[in-house]
């Protein structure tokens, strides 16, 4: 028979203490670093004399748009170091709970459920999505968000495309993926993770103002909600995508061609 040899309590306190530790370094490279700056840029924009509903939100700003092939370079260069917080997340993950891509349900085991799961989500949330937008700009809580500040070129549209799946990865692998799992070793509850997680999710889009902090925040619940039941980012991942996209791509067919954009 052999001998089990059960952790100390000092040793599960050292393990906690690092886990708890990492969890901040993670967060303070990406999305927690992106929720202060977000938080400090919604209390610029509220103690401006403009108020906050005629104020403008630029997503994709492009760079140098005079010359389109430096801009092109810098789009790759953001939305290549843009996931190297992603990396980092799997790689933590890997060393305790491997193969990190299974553990958090980002695979190809089922390509069909989080494609076909995917698009339902997307849909689900990106059609009240929109009047929650257009709810909160007539109530002035929010700014009016250009979903596209790139120059009209060969490039845009992928770029943009490569955008929204940066996006995707980074918010659902990080966010859902990777905390949920860090939260739940530090002997979190599901419903404190739940919170946790969409408030941050909120926070970092506080930038565009009160209604994408509260649309936002619903929609990490309701993430948080969907993978504690299945198990998987896949389905966010695919879902996120295909909202960022029908935002980015769709505001720059539609907007050179309409007033109210």
């Amino acid at each position: 028979m052999g001998l089990v040899i059960q952790p100390g309590a000092s040793e599960v306190s050292v393990n906690r203490t690092r886990l708890g530790l990492e969890v901040v370094i993670v967060l303070g490279l990406s999305l927690g670093q992106s929720a202060i700056y977000a938080v400090l840029r919604i209390i610029e924009r509220l103690t401006r004399d403009v108020p906050l509903a005629q104020q403008t939100s630029t997503l994709n700003p492009t760079i140098t748009p005079d010359r389109p092939w430096l801009d092109l370079t810098y789009q790759l260069v953001g939305i290549a170091f843009g996931l190297m917080p992603v990396l980092l997340a799997l790689y933590l993950l890997n060393l305790t709970d491997p193969p990190a891509s299974r553990t958090i349900g980002f695979d190809l085991t089922r390509p069909r459920f989080d494609l076909g799961f995917g698009v339902v989500i997307a849909v689900a949330i990106g059609v009240p999505g929109l009047g929650l937008y257009a709810l909160a700009r007539v109530f002035g809580i929010n700014t009016e968000v250009q979903a596209s500040g790139l120059t009209d070129t060969w490039w845009t549209i992928p770029v943009l495309i490569l955008s929204a799946a940066q996006n995707a990865l980074l918010e659902e692998v990080v966010v859902i993926g990777y905390l949920f799992i860090r939260l739940r070793q530090l002997a979190w509850s599901p419903v404190a993770i739940v919170a946790f997680s969409a408030v941050i999710r909120g926070s970092y889009h506080l930038y565009q103002g009160i209604g994408g902090f509260i649309g936002n925040l619903i929609m990490g619940v309701i993430f948080g909600l969907i993978y504690l039941r299945w198990k998987r980012v896949g389905p966010l991942v695919v879902a996120h995508t295909l909202l960022d996209i029908a935002a980015f791509v769709g505001y720059a067919l539609i907007a050179p061609r309409v007033d109210w954009l």
